[in-house]
């Protein structure tokens, strides 16, 4: 573990466009590497784009059905043998407190028994991880990578969002918007303390840049309310206020804010507005329902409440906002009346982050050639508790 020690100091201390070079150069020299490349996962999580100095010049690779997209997929390295280069490939996943960046690859001599060197190539993994998210604060060069096309403004949508997933031993939570290029008014954010997780589900009106606008406006009031120290009730109050201030009620935010007490289950719930809350707790499918509350900016003096359920051990919660569940199948049937309870409990076994994509393809699957006239938006949540819960 000394040469991981000095392969991290070596990442701390480097410039935070060459920490791939200063990785390759590491594992070059503790174990013969010949080569090494990293792949960050684009907005869609469909592809895995390599991350190089002139971006987009290699192909991007699958997550669905490549080497390095199984190393993705399963959180496992995969290990993969050229016979005619005569090297032997592991790919290892780049994943930091449950968020799933990409896949480092890692080429090494044919002759090199791989199995051992796994915990410290993943180790070293972590340490990349970190710095990668430290670096994007004064380089360009792996949010460029996480792009398979054209952003326009729906960059500052994916700015505001804390991540595709996130792992504490409470819980683990997944989540997905789609579509990943282009600019309505769905977001989601959450922040865990020590003893609270906070989650919020919002559906802002309209679309394109004015949309953009108004999710940032609600997205700002509300976190700027919680790290307040407020309560949820007091924090949608305020984004109320805030956003009636700018609009006017001209356009209004819908939003699902939760508390999650980590040591008890305890949930707070304030439902203002159209997204919506499903659980799954011993194969049964249950559509969970609350007081409906006023959406914020719609009056600014708007008072809001708090209701209170609890989860146990082994839930697992879905959000979805209204272009998932009121979307029509051919027959003219909401999917959230029947599929999405199906589609919950078909994909029962797969972890957090990877079930928000599971039922948006069936989504897709389900409205077939309709098009998508609406952003989908879906959070997946496993509760865990803590000991003794």
């Amino acid at each position: 573990m000394d040469r991981i020690a000095a392969a991290e100091r070596a990442l701390r201390t480097a410039a935070p466009h060459t920490l791939i070079d200063v990785t390759a150069a590491a594992l070059q020299e503790r174990y013969g590497a010949t080569g090494v490349a990293l792949r960050l996962a684009d907005y869609g999580l469909t592809t895995l784009q390599a991350v190089e100095r002139k971006p987009f010049h290699a192909e991007p690779v699958s997550v669905h059905d490549s080497p390095q997209g199984r190393a993705f997929g399963a959180q496992e390295p995969f290990v993969t043998a050229e016979e005619t280069a005569g090297t032997r490939t592991v790919h290892l996943p780049v994943t930091i407190r449950g968020d799933r960046l990409g896949v480092l690859s890692v080429s090494l001599p044919g002759e090199t028994d791989v199995h051992p060197l796994l915990p410290e190539l993943r180790h070293l993994c972590e340490a990349l991880g970190h710095e990668i998210l430290v670096a994007d604060r004064d380089t360009d060069l792996y949010l460029l990578a996480r792009r398979a096309t054209r952003l326009t403004l729906a960059e500052m949508q994916w700015q505001m969002l804390p991540g595709h997933s996130c792992a504490r031993p409470e819980f683990s939570l997944g989540a997905h918007l789609e579509p990943a290029y282009a600019i309505f008014g769905d977001n989601f954010d959450w922040s865990a303390s020590a003893d609270v997780l906070t989650l919020t589900v919002t559906n802002g009106m309209g679309e394109g840049s004015e949309a953009a606008l108004l999710t940032n406006v609600a997205v700002n009031a509300l976190r700027n309310a919680r790290r307040a120290g407020l309560g949820i009730a007091d924090q949608a109050a305020l984004a109320d206020q805030a956003l009636y201030g700018h609009y006017r009620g001209a356009v209004h935010v819908s939003v699902l804010l939760l508390a999650f007490d980590l040591a008890t289950g305890e949930v707070q719930v304030v439902d203002a507005g159209s997204p919506r809350l499903w659980r799954l707790r011993d194969g049964v499918v249950t559509g969970l329902t609350f007081e409906p509350q006023l959406p914020l900016g719609m009056f600014g003096d708007s008072h809001y409440t708090v209701e209170r359920f609890r989860v146990t051990t082994g839930d697992r919660l879905l959000f979805g906002s209204d272009g998932v569940y009121d979307t029509l199948s051919a027959t003219g049937e909401h999917y959230g009346d029947r599929a999405l309870a199906r589609s919950l409990i078909s994909s029962r076994l797969l972890p957090p982050p990877q079930v928000p994509r599971a039922v948006l393809r069936d989504l897709a699957t389900y409205r077939s050639e309709t098009p998508l006239e609406d952003d989908a938006l879906v959070v997946c949540l496993d509760w865990y508790g803590r000991d003794g819960e």
